[in-house]
């Protein structure tokens, strides 16, 4: 690859210890001709941290969580990593001028100013933190506009959209089509979904994804945050954003343009794939990835969402055409309502309520600054706990 410049390619991986950063460093490792884990960041998993660090040798690690540090730093201090604590070391290390791209895997809005700091630094983004866009998407897109930032989406959705346009920039598009599986729940009735646990939620029919994101999958609020950042990424209105339950997670998504011709892009469904295509765009390398095969899925079906039962993605569409702080509001509202629910402390359907309720109280303003999303997502944190605690608690399963 002519791009690489006959020097290995430095990878910043936020949240290497998640599913889309264990994966990005099986890429890595498979092509370890071409790039190098150069960062390493994590939460709360010390251990994994370690025992990837101690494979992959990177120049820096960084653990937030301040009281893993010692842990952290001591089982490191005889290699050469440099070991750093806290969210701040992530906002500082992006901008390091031997990264070539940095890789946002971390969950939530904490990926929020790690993922500015290293687009002020001409950092190209190979964006897995969906939230990033939610939360200040008109940022985030106006500053990789003026920093020539390239931002390549990692979810197999936005990736999909990608390739279809690529080659295709003179060519408007009509709509886009996000597909989503339906998760664990699809065709369920609302009296069926109010008595779901917790372990129901986490079995996910095809992905194998962090806690949060398998029950946002579950909810459909996953598919609500990728319309939202949808529609950043490739400059949509909203009435040009589609979601269609495909329950095979073949069909990643699919573009529609103005002469009604659709492309879409297949595969099985394995995130190291759109991973790749982010670390080595505009090229397409080899692997060894399993390959789809058509006589083995003789049936790829295509329904409507229920967004009555399922109502996290109609709440995300109206965020969306409420503009400002809205999808902001959401997005804490659910984070902190997903964690109630893995907690055994909300029910299923009482996170829409928490998210509604939310959207509701919570002070809208409609051109918003850095400033005001970080004191809005604060402001709906702390309201959304409150609520959490005021609800009827979720029931606990023996089964």
């Amino acid at each position: 690859m002519s791009e690489i410049n006959n020097r290995l390619k430095n990878i910043a991986i936020l949240g290497s210890t998640g599913s889309v950063g264990t994966q990005a460093l099986e890429v890595i490792e498979g092509n370890a001709d071409l790039f190098k884990a150069y960062i390493l960041t994590a939460q709360n998993n010390a251990e994994l941290l370690i025992a990837q660090c101690l494979k992959f040798a990177p120049a820096y690690a960084v653990i937030c969580n301040t009281d893993k540090y010692t842990q952290v730093k001591e089982a490191l201090a005889h290699t050469s990593v440099r070991v750093m604590a806290g969210h701040d070391s992530v906002k500082d290390i992006v901008t390091d001028a031997e990264i070539d791209i940095v890789l946002t895997a971390m969950v939530g809005f904490a990926g929020l100013e790690p993922t500015i700091n290293a687009i002020k630094a001409g950092k190209d983004i190979a964006l897995a933190n969906k939230e990033t866009l939610v939360v200040a998407g008109e940022i985030i897109t106006a500053l990789a506009k003026q920093h020539n930032v390239k931002l390549l989406p990692v979810d197999s959705e936005h990736s999909a959209i990608f390739q279809c346009l690529a080659g295709e920039e003179l060519n408007p598009i009509e709509k886009i089509i996000i597909t989503a599986s339906g998760g664990p729940f699809r065709g369920k009735t609302a009296e069926h979904l109010a008595e779901v646990t917790r372990n129901e939620a986490l079995k996910h029919p095809n992905w194998v994804m962090g806690a949060k994101i398998t029950i946002d999958s579950a909810s459909l609020m996953n598919k609500g945050l990728e319309v939202i950042e949808a529609k950043w990424l490739f400059d949509l209105n909203l009435d040009q954003i589609d979601v269609v339950i495909h329950p095979q997670s073949i069909v990643h998504s699919l573009v529609q343009f103005q002469d009604g011709s659709i492309k879409a892009q297949l595969g099985l469904p394995d995130m190291k794939l759109p991973i790749q295509y982010a670390l080595t765009y505009p090229n397409r390398i080899p692997n060894q990835f399993k390959r789809f095969d058509f006589t083995a899925y003789p049936n790829l079906t295509f329904e409507k969402p229920d967004t009555q039962t399922f109502r996290n993605l109609q709440l995300a569409y109206t965020a969306l055409d409420k503009g400002g702080n809205a999808p902001c509001i959401i997005n804490a509202a659910n984070e902190i309502a997903v964690a109630g629910f893995l907690n055994n402390e909300l029910g299923f359907l009482a996170m829409s309520d928490v998210i509604e309720t939310c959207m509701q109280r919570i002070n809208y303003i409609a051109n918003p600054v850095l400033d005001d999303y970080l004191n809005t997502d604060k402001e709906t944190r702390i309201l959304a706990q409150e609520l959490v605690q005021q609800m009827p608690k979720a029931l606990t399963y023996l089964t």
